[in-house]
């Protein structure tokens, strides 16, 4: 494995913390080279906040090279303000709100590229596309990075001589914008977003897998699908879901890391490269709309020895659907199912998906190749592709956190050697464990968690609950001021929200 090694220029904040691998520095070296080579004008430096929402800064080349060696130095501003844009910590007092010091006004953060990650964008011609790990400027990795976050949890895999795959399932929504004029309605303010654009459908939905209606998508889809395979995200299919104008992709598998920023910029490069031809991605979970079916993120997660790459999850036996550490692992998921939801389902709107007998569990339930279920076992004896299934998640969650979630509780499960109780046959019958029914109830569930507060750390734990309770409270108040019954429907509140989000 590389080491740590100096920056490209050997003398830079990047080799005084040892923050890239040796690999890392040849990949630098190769991306300054191919920046010039190719006449790119500007890369966007990225980086997702607690949210999972893409933060960028464009920089010129000189400042791309610079920034290769010394990072780039960005406000941590963004980190008190919730997905809309309202305060959520008091910034300019000791200890920045949260009672920590190195957050008192709002300091500078150093966002670090990673090479490995670089791109141009299709799209955008002249355009790069890197990116990166977020510091603060004493090399100490940022507390609230959910990338750092996953890192953690996958180098406790590593200790173990294993590593995780991820592979990409997700549903979103291929819509017509009808006026792409931004008028003062469309306008946010801080802790208000605005409304969303005006939009139409492409196909009528309820025909799955029709040849027609996925024809109707096809030349947005072909467009999209070029740029996907373009940006090497490993597309394998793109088809027409259930609902009216929804869509499903899927990806290869790849390593834990590299699939969490393929699906940040798979969401980002959708919503831009849509908006663009005069089309709309949403991916907001039930949108509310007649027609449009709530979809859903479907995260397919394997093990693998870390040196060999062998499937760790298949059996050896016929009779068996997962290795004995299979179960263990799948245990600590099931196990941890109600405590972690909110990582995989972190918006008010995206509970109104967990009801019985649809396309979503509504409790911690598991079975082989079953759609009913949390955890759908696929594979078995001497299939490499031997994986479970998540089916809890939804298109607007944060992957670093998802994933991260996922691995912890896994890990938890390995380490006590844990069983899981017997496959459910019939999941919305089954005596489990109920997933929250809300938002509130999930924050409650990871706030009573010793686990997740061990696991994440309390300081990452008090900041995510703090940010979400922020979000519910501001939808709390839209229902005392309008008087709208959330059991009614989706409210206007979520759909200026979410559906435009991202």
């Amino acid at each position: 494995m590389d080491g740590r090694t100096t920056g490209v220029d050997g003398n830079g904040f990047i080799a005084r913390h040892g923050l890239w691998t040796d690999g890392q520095a040849r990949r630098a070296r190769e991306v300054k080279e191919r920046v010039e080579a190719e006449g790119l004008h500007l890369i966007r430096l990225v980086w997702t906040d607690t949210h999972g929402i893409a933060r960028a800064r464009s920089l010129t080349p000189p400042a791309f090279e610079a920034a290769l060696s010394n990072g780039h130095a960005i406000g941590a501003g963004s980190w008190s303000l919730d997905a809309s844009g309202g305060r959520v910590f008091t910034s300019f007092v000791s200890g920045g709100g949260m009672g920590l010091r190195e957050m008192t006004g709002s300091p500078n953060l150093v966002v670090v590229p990673d090479p490995d990650s670089f791109r141009t964008l299709p799209w955008a011609p002249g355009v790069g596309w890197v990116m990166c790990d977020d510091y603060f400027r004493d090399g100490t990795p940022f507390h609230f990075s959910p990338r750092h976050l996953l890192r953690r949890m996958l180098a406790k895999l590593a200790d173990r001589g294993t590593a995780a795959v991820v592979g990409l399932e997700v549903e979103w929504y291929l819509l017509k914008l009808l006026d792409e004029t931004l008028a003062d309605e469309n306008a946010g303010i801080g802790g208000e977003r605005g409304r969303p654009p005006r939009t139409a459908l492409l196909e009528p939905g309820f025909s799955y897998d029709s040849e027609t209606n996925l024809d109707r998508m096809q030349p947005m889809l072909s467009i999209l699908a070029q740029h996907y395979v373009d940006l090497g995200l490993g597309l394998r299919s793109v088809d027409n879901e259930l609902g009216a104008s929804q869509v499903e992709c899927t990806f290869m598998p790849q390593p834990a890391l590299d699939a969490a920023a393929d699906f940040v910029l798979f969401r980002s490069a959708t919503r831009q490269i849509c908006r663009r031809h005069g089309h709309m991605a949403s991916f907001m979970t039930v949108p509310g709309r007649r027609g449009l079916y709530p979809g859903g993120w479907h995260l397919h997660l394997s093990l693998v020895d870390a040196k060999t790459g062998a499937n760790l999850l298949a059996p050896d036996r016929a009779e068996d659907h997962l290795s004995p550490l299979g179960r263990s692992f799948l245990a600590g998921q099931l196990d941890h199912a109600a405590d972690g939801a909110v990582f995989a389902t972190p918006t008010v709107n995206g509970y109104r998906r967990f009801r019985a007998n649809s396309l979503a569990p509504d409790r911690a339930t598991w079975n082989t190749d079953h759609r009913g279920v949390m955890l759908r076992i696929q594979g078995g004896p001497g299939d490499p592709a031997t994986r479970i299934e998540n089916r809890v998640g939804e298109p607007s969650a944060n992957p670093y956190l998802f994933i991260a979630a996922q691995v912890a509780a896994g890990l938890d499960g390995l380490e006590r050697e844990a069983e899981p109780w017997p496959a459910d046959d019939d999941p919305y019958e089954a005596d489990r464990p109920r997933l929250p029914a809300s938002l509130g109830d999930a924050l409650d569930a990871l706030e009573g968690s010793s686990f997740y507060r061990e696991a994440f750390g309390g300081v990452y734990l008090d900041y995510y609950l703090a940010m979400k309770r922020a979000e519910l409270a501001r939808y709390q108040a839209f229902l005392a001021d309008s008087g709208a019954d959330p059991a009614a429907g989706v409210t206007d509140w979520e759909v200026n929200e979410y559906f435009d989000a991202f």
